[in-house]
């Protein structure tokens, strides 16, 4: 696999941003790939072009390996989508339980889109930061959901495409701890500045473990992975 080329599900945010590293360190080409689908914090798009660019001035060695960048107009999914990520809903937990920050099929319509330019591309793998672990209970960001849409994906396609989350089974601390093992202070300071996680978009307040409105669902988990991590190292 260390030949392989790698297309990265890349936000801009914490976990996509460990998962460009992660997948750095074991390919041999990266590329990355974004998605503007109408959302509230679209400051993460901008963070996209911040982390890339201070990941290939911080990391020669690894920007020797990143590729090109692509970053695709799907805001079709924001129209059909009545969520608190796409429109001004209050955050609030829906009937069945899930937060309505929960965006249908958004995973599942990033990987299919993904899959067509990674077939372009001639990527052989997906690389997605979805977890089960610390997570929202969004359904799309589970481990049978992504097994399900390898196999599809593959069948669709005509050739074998591989599905990695490295972070599925890892919680928030763990995700910060990989940071820091894959590339020391260097990418867990830049994960502190330069990634975006806040689900309202805010990017004037600056907390221990980066900037955020610290009240969100998205601001209190990497706020308490932080505070576990720091904890515990």
């Amino acid at each position: 696999m260390q030949d392989a080329k790698a297309l990265v599900l890349f936000s801009g945010g914490q976990d996509s941003t460990v998962c460009l590293a992660w997948a750095l360190s074991r390919y041999a080409h990266v590329e990355t790939i974004g998605f503007d689908y109408g959302q509230n914090h679209r400051v993460e798009l901008e963070c996209r072009g911040t982390v890339l660019a201070h990941l290939r001035a911080q990391f020669p060695h690894w920007a020797a390996k990143l590729g090109d960048d692509h970053l695709l107009n799907i805001d079709v999914l924001g129209q059909i989508s009545d969520t608190a990520l796409t429109s001004d809903a209050a955050l609030a937990y829906q009937a069945d339980g899930l937060p309505n920050t929960f965006v249908p099929a958004r995973n599942l319509v990033f990987l299919t889109l993904a899959s067509a330019v990674a077939y372009r591309r001639q990527c052989t793998v997906l690389v997605g930061g979805m977890c089960e672990t610390d997570f929202s209970g969004y359904p799309d960001c589970r481990d049978n959901t992504m097994k399900a849409m390898q196999v599809a994906l593959s069948l669709g396609l005509g050739r074998q495409l591989v599905v990695e989350t490295p972070l599925m089974w890892i919680d928030k601390a763990a995700t910060w701890q990989l940071a820091q093992d894959l590339g020391a202070d260097a990418l867990t300071a830049l994960v502190q500045e330069d990634t975006h996680t806040c689900y309202k978009g805010d990017r004037s307040q600056r907390h221990d473990w980066g900037y955020g409105c610290g009240e969100c669902p998205a601001c209190a988990l990497r706020a308490q992975g932080f505070a576990r991590w720091k904890q515990a190292v």
